[in-house]
């Protein structure tokens, strides 16, 4: 199996490495989600008619997907992949979604909504940094990968801890991954300013095609700020705005520096996997020959 990009690559790229011998399987917490097409980067038709794309537009922006949802639907792709006689190519810069799948993770166990819905209520009075540190101090491992202002990550994590007397942490390892020998991770990882050039631009381009009119049209369809879904980069950002709360310049403003954000932590993220072979700029010759290689040696 081939593991990349990761910290800074998107689907485009991924169609410019891969051949016929792949199918992409997205690794990307928000491409799992119909209707969020401009925000999330979503590959178009044409790329996705291309070369073979899974676990894009599977459910909808109220189900609450979760780490082990995408393992269970990223293995049977995996599987059906492997059938066709193909190599999976894991593209994306969910973390926890590649380390849950790679790594192994265990089934949690189900936790009472109202576990949730009072650390919802906690945030209001507490605030998040207060949340923050009770996770630092309930599980240390898992929170020296979440960034403090990660309300999602860190209010997972209290549930499950509340929820279960465990951490979060303990549910990694306990379950085989799919990791192999035979598994190539590749990373990349631009210079910094030349990443945070491409973020801005990626994100006036999605501006100029029409995010403000998705992100309305969403609301409309019923599906609000609260959900999980509607709290991704960009879309929390926009609905802010539309909530009044922000003129647009400073939501588009908060995207850019949010994206950026994010992708620092995609890069600490993924550099605690020594398998990880790291590229600093797009040097598709380096790359393809790398996967070459690697072809000739394992299939």
């Amino acid at each position: 199996m081939l593991v990349g990009p990761t910290a800074s690559g998107k689907t485009d790229l991924s169609l410019r490495i891969a051949g016929d011998e792949f199918e992409i399987v997205s690794a990307d917490s928000v491409l799992v989600y119909r209707y969020l097409d401009i925000g999330s980067g979503k590959p178009t038709v044409d790329e996705r008619a291309s070369i073979a794309h899974h676990l894009i537009d599977i459910v909808d922006p109220d189900h609450h997907f979760t780490a082990g949802d995408f393992c269970r639907a990223a293995r049977e792709a995996a599987e059906g992949i492997a059938g066709r006689g193909k190599i999976p190519l894991f593209v994306g810069g969910t973390g926890l979604y590649i380390d849950a799948l790679f790594r192994g993770l265990s089934e949690i166990p189900r936790v009472d909504p109202l576990v949730k819905t009072g650390l919802e209520g906690e945030l209001e009075v507490r605030g998040l940094q207060a949340l923050y540190e009770e996770l630092r101090e309930s599980d240390p491992v898992f929170s020296s990968r979440v960034h403090m202002n990660d309300r999602q990550r860190i209010l997972r994590g209290l549930e499950v801890f509340r929820g279960t007397g465990e951490p979060l942490s303990a549910f990694f390892g306990k379950a085989r991954g799919i990791d192999s020998d035979a598994t190539l991770y590749l990373g990349l990882a631009p210079e910094r300013e030349a990443l945070n050039r491409r973020i801005d631009a990626r994100v006036d381009s999605m501006m100029e095609r029409g995010f403000l009119d998705e992100v309305q049209s969403l609301r409309e369809r019923g599906y609000g700020p609260g959900l999980k879904s509607m709290k991704s980069i960009g879309y929390a950002e926009l609905h802010a705005h539309l909530d009044g709360r922000e003129g647009l310049a400073e939501s588009v403003a908060g995207i850019k520096l949010e994206t950026r954000r994010f992708a620092k932590r995609q890069v600490t993220w993924f550099r605690r996997n020594p398998k990880v072979q790291w590229f600093t700029h797009i040097n598709l010759a380096n790359i393809n020959n790398l996967i070459h290689n690697w072809l000739e040696t394992h299939t």
